[in-house]
């Protein structure tokens, strides 16, 4: 499949169907682990997982949907089938496109869909991941991101999970007097505190690195500190509200943090939780996660329905061109076997014309080598066009008929483009004017 003739599998867990513990249990240590693991798997040439706090997904290359699905089913063992969404070929290409526009976010439009998938391009790239068919599938939903971002208005307002949080607190608490702690200072945490600012009275921010909490409270305008992530538990007792939104692979609170503590909100938009929802059976704390932001955010989406239809008429035209980019690859491959084998004969048949006019001088035979390879140039120039033709509509019979014409190998050995394919999928009609050595070697 290194010649980029194998097809896509995906399967994904995320906010639509999954709860946040269902994700949890469908994400994997890592991006890049998940990556390598995929690989290791026989027939799997490529592989890319995307894991962010509300999406679980894996993509594999193989060279049929069959063998990419079972290899998947490994990847999700232990999640509910009812949370999976499995995608062949085409859907996941178009699912990918949609995912970089935002239109498949908990916030329509969120900007920060984008910078993870090309941090997961990143990943998988880094172990080997990334092939010809992924490269292609996944710059372009990286194109159509960038599209929607700057020809529509889809990430005007509320666009990250960090704002949505910040409105919801808003919501239910008034903030002006508040001292808000931000648990978290990565991506995640910048924005929820970017959010907070001139919103709350106080800003602290917690993280295992602390240069990296004192840079992110040097940005703000609203009065902070910055703490090391032990502090946190000690932290909380003088907080009104508490955002975390670490990568720790556990809990960094525990009920007994907030068993003692006054009236306090909590919005957890980590992945794995970063607070155990026992914390939710205090009467003094209140605590929502990601299921809960849903709801928050139906009214910004629907500010910004009006660009998402534009945005869906973009990844349309560039899903279109995205297939006729991998179809006319699948015909390349056909017209470079087309040329080899009337290379080949052209070979042979001027080196028997050499032989027999052997008083021929250097200038006279670049004459007859210039006449030959005129006449194959003209005689395939059509052909071309019609295999470029035939692939885009899918006519595998006459790339079939075309390879049998050209190529007098073609009965004995199956070429990529139709060994990659499912026996099942390969039309009748196309079975019907294959030999039946080749038919053996399909059946095998």
């Amino acid at each position: 499949m290194t010649d980029g003739t194998g097809v896509i599998s995906g399967v994904s867990a995320s906010h639509e169907r999954a709860s946040v513990d269902d994700i949890e249990i469908a994400a994997a240590e890592s991006q890049r682990a998940a990556v390598e693991s995929l690989l290791s798997h026989p027939g799997v040439e490529e592989a890319y997982v995307l894991q962010t706090c509300n999406r679980a997904e894996a993509y594999v290359v193989t060279a049929g949907d069959e063998a990419g699905h079972a290899v998947l089913g490994q990847h999700f063992e232990g999640v509910a089938d009812d949370v999976l969404v499995e995608m062949d070929h085409e859907e996941s290409l178009r699912h990918l496109l949609r995912v970089a526009a935002g239109l498949e976010s908990i916030v329509l439009g969120e900007d920060q869909i984008l910078g993870q998938v090309r941090d997961a391009y990143q990943d998988a790239r880094g172990v080997g991941g990334i092939g010809p068919v992924l490269e292609d599938g996944i710059t372009k939903a990286m194109h159509v991101g960038e599209r929607a971002r700057t020809e529509t208005a889809i990430n005007e307002g509320t666009v990250s999970l960090g704002s949505a949080a910040v409105n919801l607190a808003r919501g239910e608490r008034d903030l002006a007097e508040a001292t808000a702690l931000v648990v978290g200072a990565g991506e995640m945490g910048s924005l929820v505190a970017k959010a907070l600012d001139g919103t709350v009275d106080r800003v602290l921010v917690a993280n295992r690195t602390v240069p990296h909490a004192e840079h992110l409270v040097e940005r703000l305008s609203t009065d902070g500190s910055a703490l090391a992530i032990d502090a946190v538990p000690a932290a909380v007792g003088k907080a009104d509200l508490v955002v975390t939104a670490t990568g720790s692979p556990a809990p960094i609170l525990d009920a007994t943090d907030l068993a003692t503590v006054d009236r306090t909100l909590v919005v957890d938009l980590a992945q794995p939780r970063d607070v155990p929802t026992a914390v939710a059976e205090f009467d003094h704390v209140t605590i929502h996660d990601l299921d809960d932001l849903e709801s928050v955010t139906e009214s910004s989406r629907a500010q910004r329905q009006e660009a998402a239809e534009r945005v869906e008429a973009i990844v349309d035209e560039e899903f279109e061109h995205l297939l006729t980019q991998y179809k006319r690859k699948r015909a390349d491959q056909v017209i470079a076997g087309m040329y080899e084998s009337a290379e080949r004969i052209k070979t042979a048949e001027l080196n028997t014309a050499f032989d027999k006019l052997d008083d021929l001088d250097d200038e006279q035979r670049e004459v007859v080598e210039s006449m030959a390879d005129a006449l194959v140039s003209q005689l395939l120039a059509p052909p071309t066009q019609s295999l470029r033709d035939a692939a885009e509509e899918d006519d595998w019979t006459t790339i079939n008929t075309a390879l049998q014409l050209f190529d007098p190998d073609f009965g004995s050995e199956v070429p990529d483009f139709v060994s990659s394919m499912d026996p099942e999928d390969i039309p009748d009609d196309m079975k019907s004017e294959m030999s039946p050595a080749v038919l053996n070697q399909l059946d095998d």
